[in-house]
């Protein structure tokens, strides 16, 4: 039998019968071996730490290679959905990953064939219908005048409207449009584009503000916030300028969700309205493209208190080129007063499209 005796010194025991009356005994220190097993505890703690904090740096590492590339991935679809359709992914390896990717680029060659194929067939069939429509409003023209000569007179003014916003869509998708701009006031602006429209009012906050922008695509997309207001919404209907703000409010039911869903997640290309009302929804469409040719911020959103509301954030110019009028002397001059010259001067100030001329002396 063997026994182990614990404590500072620390002895290991072994005894056997040897007769009936003798037994023999034997011990030796067990400490030496007791150093081993701790060195060998030791040596075992190091190396399972060692290992356990290689496996852990090595997983996180290929974690944060993976999430970093799946990051990116997500990035890139989200560049698409905004309308990127030139945006790819790069894909490397042959692991999950890389499948995504490439599911990625596959969608997105996907998407742009299927919009391009439905810009072409939109703008082929504006093309090929303008000749009629033309052919058409001329021969209205030579209707005697009536009841059903209105009414027909109506339609083709309604279809010549529709054909030609289809053609609008094509050339924004197309990116074909040309940006002129000039030095505008938005209050200006505002009150030209609902000039047309009965029922809408213009609120100006802040007079004098001048903006360098195309003035023909602000007061479309204007005319078609009011119009839509106008047609899906319901009075009053102020449009408020504050600055290079402009919103336009309705009192109707607002916005179908799904628009907003759209908007607030993608910026669509196309807008679909489901109302009664019968539109196709290209007064919004046309709207969003022209807010992003100019570089300006169109949203939309319902109002707590009912009706909807679009705000147009167009482009913030220098501070020199909007809070102070431009200023520049056309010619200096001196006046005979007697036997005494006064030195004058002609100066003149632009303020928007208006040029101001005062004399005094300098």
């Amino acid at each position: 039998m063997t026994f182990f005796q614990d404590g500072p010194h620390p002895m290991l025991w072994a005894a056997t019968r040897i007769s009936d009356r003798n037994v023999l005994a034997l011990s030796r220190p067990y400490t030496p071996e007791n150093r081993s097993l701790a060195r060998l505890d030791r040596t075992l703690l190091t190396v399972a730490s060692t290992a356990t904090l290689l496996v852990s740096l090595a997983g996180l590492l290929l974690g944060v290679r993976m999430g970093s590339r799946a990051t990116v991935a997500a990035r890139t679809a989200e560049r698409i959905a905004e309308g990127d359709l030139e945006a790819r992914v790069r894909p490397s390896g042959q692991d999950k990953i890389a499948r995504l990717a490439a599911s990625v680029n596959a969608m997105a060659d996907a998407l742009g064939a299927r919009l391009e194929a439905e810009r072409r067939v939109s703008a082929d069939i504006a093309h090929e219908l303008r000749t009629p429509v033309a052919g058409m409003t001329t021969a209205v023209g030579l209707l005697p005048p009536g009841r059903a000569s209105e009414l027909v007179k109506a339609s083709v003014e309604k279809l010549r409207g529709l054909v030609g916003d289809v053609l609008e869509v094509a050339r924004l998708d197309a990116q074909v449009a040309a940006v002129e701009t000039e030095r505008r006031q938005v209050s200006a602006m505002a009150r030209r584009a609902v000039a047309g429209l009965g029922g809408v009012e213009v609120q100006v906050v802040e007079e004098v503000v001048v903006v360098e922008t195309d003035p023909r695509r602000v007061e479309r997309i204007l005319t078609n916030l009011a119009a839509n207001a106008l047609r899906h919404g319901a009075p009053p209907i102020p449009i408020e300028v504050d600055g290079p703000v402009v919103r336009v409010r309705d009192h109707g039911p607002g916005f179908p969700p799904d628009l907003l869903t759209v908007v607030h997640t993608s910026g669509p290309r196309r807008f679909r309205t489901t109302s009664g009302s019968g539109g196709t929804g290209l007064g919004l469409t046309i709207a969003v493209g022209q807010a992003r040719l100019l570089n300006a911020r169109l949203t939309f959103r319902d109002c707590p208190d009912g009706g909807a509301e679009a705000v147009l954030t167009l482009p913030a110019q220098p501070a020199d080129s909007t809070d102070q009028p431009a200023r520049f002397t056309c010619c200096r001059f001196q006046i005979l007063s007697g036997n005494t010259k006064v030195p004058s001067e002609l100066q003149c100030r632009r303020v928007g499209t208006l040029v101001q001329v005062r004399w005094g002396a300098w």
